[in-house]
């Protein structure tokens, strides 16, 4: 079996990431499209206080600033990523919010947000269930009467169908990576080997990602008091062909204060 740390998110998110998923969190055209379609889903404005919640580099909420929205705050645990966002914004002139930090307890005002987005499957981390649940309550305690929170889930079923243990993708001109996976009833670890033409493995890590079925998620929503819940399954915008593991489909679930 396939072991992971618990805590592999705490580390995992570096410039490697940034070369090793490339193909889905630095594609611009993508990210468009994925704005586009939070702007519609989520009927969202310009005035809306938005978060994005284990945001990463901020992709989202700096397409969403391009866009003139101006009350923008991106929270993630990599200082890395929080640090590379801040200063894309900043050199394109946008004011977000840029804030390190642990989604189970972010330290934010009560009833702050009018929308939360939780995008590229950034939800299910954890291996303890328990701790998935407190991003859950986090979620419903920062939302405003009436705010809504949008979950982008790996897609369970399809990954179920559509399971393949291995994988390998050239994600540069130097940079080889190399997954191996592990299904489980509720979870999918994986194995991610990066090999450098011209200095070896660069990279030899584990991580994980929960499982969630519809009706599942979406009694953990109502248990912390969420409302006019949502699923849409088989959502992907990537036109791409390819091996994108957990990014190929992914399930969207939205929810109301």
């Amino acid at each position: 079996m396939i072991q992971v740390d618990p805590d592999w998110w705490k580390t995992c998110f570096d410039e490697i990431y940034l070369i090793t998923d490339a193909r889905s969190v630095c594609d611009q055209e993508l990210t468009g499209k994925e704005v586009s379609f939070l702007e519609e889903v989520l009927e969202l404005k310009p005035s809306d206080r938005i978060l994005d919640l284990c945001g990463g580099h901020g992709r989202h909420s700096l397409e969403l600033g391009r866009r003139g929205y101006r009350n923008l705050t991106v929270l993630d645990y990599s200082l890395f990523l929080i640090k590379h966002g801040k200063d894309t914004a900043s050199r394109e002139g946008l004011k977000i919010k840029f804030c390190q930090g642990d989604a189970r307890s972010t330290g934010f005002s009560n009833s702050h947000y009018n929308i939360i987005i939780v995008m590229g499957n950034s939800f299910g981390y954890c291996i303890d269930e328990e701790d998935n649940r407190l991003i859950l309550q986090e979620i419903r305690r920062l939302l405003r009467k009436g705010g809504k929170v949008l979950l982008e889930l790996t897609d369970r079923e399809f990954l179920l169908n559509n399971f393949r243990p291995s994988s390998q993708h050239q994600a540069s001109e130097d940079i080889i990576v190399r997954r191996s996976r592990e299904l489980g009833s509720e979870i999918v670890r994986a194995r991610e080997t990066v090999i450098s033409k011209k200095k070896g493995i660069i990279r030899d890590g584990t991580y994980c990602e929960k499982l969630y079925y519809p009706e599942k998620i979406s009694d953990l929503l109502t248990d912390i008091g969420l409302r006019d819940i949502e699923v849409k399954r088989d959502f992907t915008l990537q036109e791409k062909e390819g091996d994108y593991g957990f990014m190929n489909s992914r399930m969207i679930v939205t929810a109301r204060k």
